[in-house]
């Protein structure tokens, strides 16, 4: 008896030792929509990645794009969901390489008002209170406001943390108009969307990357990458993809993004000096 106890004893304590050593990769998603939201987006795809490619991979995201901007930089993700201008950044610091991205995609930001607002161009908005997700989201507040600046158009930005706080806060009526992305618009709760219509698109840019910390394996790299690629090919993995309307996902490089580079913003710059 004694020694069956024994032999129990060393088979929970292996299994903790195993359990306890089992590497687990975070795949750190940018809160362009509610914790929530994104959890019952993602927590699939990291559990069909961790299937596909035997890593041990979960989840996480950030209460708002500031904490998720000083997590990524700090290397709190050893893969991350970001968008086009972070990817510039953080492949600075702390050196994230891009691995995949959307297939013959193109980001581009809008603008949204009420479906029942008078305005009808980006002139009507001056003097106006205007939502954003946040300073450094790409699509949906680095370029419009650009674009309201190139045209001399006086507003007051507004940042409420999230696209979707955007596209309900301007559905209420608090904002007369807010930043957004078609994708996160296109996945926005339906009885929100009904309220609003797109009054102005931006040109379109390299898309968010998928990228990882330079602590990361090649090997480890290798197979999530190849995970990624292969979703599209996969009736699960597709099912996964249409979830995050997404169509297909392919190989990148750091030199994608030379587009965004080329705009030389310089909002996150401090971040690269702490």
């Amino acid at each position: 008896m004694k020694r069956l106890v024994l032999v129990l004893a060393l088979a929970f304590s292996f299994l903790n030792f195993a359990h306890a050593s089992e590497q687990v990769y975070t795949l750190g998603v940018v809160p362009q929509q509610s914790a929530k939201k994104l959890a019952r987006l993602w927590t699939p795809v990291t559990q069909y990645l961790s299937s596909k490619t035997g890593l041990a991979i979960r989840f996480a995201t950030a209460r708002d794009i500031p904490t998720f901007e000083k997590r990524v930089v700090e290397g709190e993700y050893d893969i991350a969901y970001m968008n086009p201008y972070h990817y510039t950044v953080f492949s600075q610091k702390p050196g994230y390489r891009a691995i995949a991205k959307q297939k013959n995609k193109q980001i581009k930001g809008i603008f949204v008002v009420r479906d029942d607002s008078p305005i009808q161009s980006l002139n009507e908005l001056s003097g106006q209170k205007l939502a954003f997700p946040s300073p450094a989201a790409f699509a949906a507040s680095v370029i419009p406001r650009a674009q309201l600046d190139k045209e001399q158009i006086a507003y007051e930005p507004k940042y409420v943390s999230s696209h979707d706080s955007v596209y309900r806060n301007v559905a209420k009526g608090f904002f007369k108009a807010g930043g957004g992305v078609m994708r996160t618009f296109n996945n926005t709760a339906p009885e929100v969307k009904a309220q609003l219509r797109v009054l102005w698109t931006t040109p379109g840019y390299t898309p968010h990357a998928l990228a990882v910390h330079p602590r990361v394996s090649s090997s480890a790299s290798e197979a999530i990458q190849t995970a990624l690629v292969e979703m599209a090919s996969d009736p699960e993995g597709a099912i996964l993809l249409k979830s995050l309307n997404f169509k297909q996902l392919e190989a990148a490089g750091d030199d994608d993004w030379d587009d965004v580079r080329a705009l030389n913003i310089k909002l996150l710059d401090h971040l690269l000096s702490e």
